[in-house]
């Protein structure tokens, strides 16, 4: 299980374990004081449903803000629709079938190899690496800690209200509370007081404001859970999309002669007290219209929820003037169907479930670099009636997958891409099985930026990075108490 989110002498244990520990490796890093940071924002559940992408009546502005200074491409696709398959998969670089994951039972580094993820290689290269929300799926799959310590430079982060996710916590027509597909809710009203994707903002923004004053380079992952079910979100959000506006999805029908193994029958949804009130036959019935309408309401509002995080965390980057140093990578583990083939689940090859946004932000090559005083990302709330202006920046056509994360993320922030895997790779600890997407930046490049055009990486200057390391060090294994942990989490 992960570490309870308050402070506690066992996480303070950890922390200046892990905190102090991390140093030994970085003074064998790469990576210099100049290097770029790395923010990865990894959405679950996610289709292309966003006005980047153009849909017309979904309110994202400020994905869509992000995506109008980044290069979108528009055909990316994940390794597998489901959600441990899919994150061990760009996590690590490796396809399913060298995780040797389909599901959600195993562990690669015991059941496949030793494979080295996206975090652990820029923790190696000196960075702070960090996790917040769901970015690896919990459970087995990410051996019931993250992958901590492997990946982490400090304990993940798990929302303390994430636990109330499948507990009956939505009211329904009765006043009673229920374990719903659809749950609108007033926060105020809910246990705790929040939601979980709210404190996975506030948790990640603290963790930059704490970067800021360390002036050291940091990878820090944020895992958003919506639009994944139950829909749970404020209910204000319901108002953006008013029923009689919700079209059905163009193809509903399950088509004809379809192989039963092509289908799956959304039993997650069926179990769900609301979904279960329709008596659906499995497994190929049909829902009412009306409730269908409803689903693809809530999915949608879930959307602009998790847009306004988004939001607030990107505008948080540009008040702590981190937008210039940064890289922000956006994309979703898999897609989700709404109500296409008649399928309301991921789980299958379709392209509706397979297909996910993905966007890289790269100061001074996808975007100039801000001047001073400048905002790249100030917050634009879903509301306000001329907040879907916001028109996409550079776009690719081609045809890219997830599994290509791992090299584009390294060769971005100036690291040495590792190379391509032989075939089979399960002795190699670090190799990657994707494409380096940099080409696709290269024809977009704006000039200005420090070592992003075809030269070799950074060399390290030992002085200086010396001095940093001393200056970090002070910063963090100074802590002596837990009311200093409760200041680095700002609780």
């Amino acid at each position: 299980m992960p570490p309870p989110p308050g402070p506690s002498l066992l996480r303070l244990g950890l922390i200046l374990g892990s905190v102090c520990g991390a140093f030994e490796s970085a003074a064998h890093g790469n990576s210099a004081p100049e290097a770029l940071n790395v923010l990865l924002i990894v959405v679950d559940d996610l289709r292309p449903t966003l006005g980047c992408y153009g849909d017309k009546l979904v309110r994202s502005p400020n994905i869509d803000q992000l995506a109008s200074h980044s290069l979108l491409f528009q055909n990316a696709f994940a390794q597998q629709a489901v959600c441990a398959p899919s994150r061990v998969s760009f996590l690590t670089g490796r396809r399913p079938d060298t995780t040797r994951l389909y599901d959600f039972g195993s562990y690669w580094r015991v059941h496949a190899g030793n494979f080295s993820t996206i975090p652990q290689y820029f923790k190696e290269n000196g960075y702070m690496t960090m996790s917040v929300g769901k970015v690896f799926h919990p459970g087995i799959s990410s051996n019931h800690s993250d992958d901590s310590p492997y990946s982490w430079s400090i304990p993940p982060y798990h929302p303390s209200s994430e636990k109330y996710e499948n507990t009956k916590t939505c009211r329904g027509q009765d006043g009673e509370l229920h374990a719903n597909l659809l749950c609108p809710v007033d926060v105020a009203d809910v246990p705790e007081g929040t939601l979980p994707d709210k404190q996975s903002t506030e948790e990640a923004i603290r963790l930059l404001e704490k970067m800021k004053t360390l002036a050291h380079p940091f990878f820090l992952a944020v895992g958003y859970h919506k639009p994944h079910i139950p829909f749970r979100y404020p209910k204000e959000f319901q108002k953006l999309y008013p029923l009689e506006n919700i079209t059905l999805a163009p193809d509903p029908h399950v088509p004809a002669g379809l192989p039963p193994v092509a289908y799956n029958p959304w039993m997650d949804i069926r179990q769900r007290e609301d979904v279960q009130a329709l008596n659906i036959s499995v497994p190929y019935g049909p829902i009412p219209v009306d409730f269908q309408r409803k689903i693809r309401q809530s999915y949608f509002a879930s959307v602009s929820y998790l847009d306004t995080q988004v939001g607030h965390l990107l505008q948080a980057l540009d008040d702590l003037q981190l937008a210039s140093s940064t890289i922000v990578a956006f994309t979703s583990d898999h897609g989700w169907a709404l109500g296409e083939h008649g399928e309301w689940a991921k789980y299958s090859n379709f392209d509706i479930t397979t297909r996910v946004p993905l966007m890289f932000y790269v100061p001074g090559r996808t975007a100039s670099f801000p001047e001073a005083g400048e905002k790249l990302f100030p917050y634009i709330d879903p509301f306000h009636s001329t907040s879907r202006l916001m028109e996409p920046g550079w776009q690719s056509m081609d045809l890219v997958e997830l599994v290509s994360l791992f090299p584009t993320l390294a060769g971005l922030a100036g690291l040495q891409v590792p190379p391509r895997c032989p075939i089979p790779s399960f002795h190699v600890e670090l190799c990657r099985e994707g494409r380096n997407l940099r080409k696709h930046f290269q024809s977009h490049d704006l000039g200005e930026a420090p070592y992003l055009r075809g030269s070799p990486p950074p060399q390290l200057d030992r002085e200086k990075y010396s001095q940093s390391r001393v200056r970090f060090e002070e910063n963090i294994c100074k802590i002596g108490s837990a009311d200093n942990v409760t200041r680095w989490h700002g609780r």
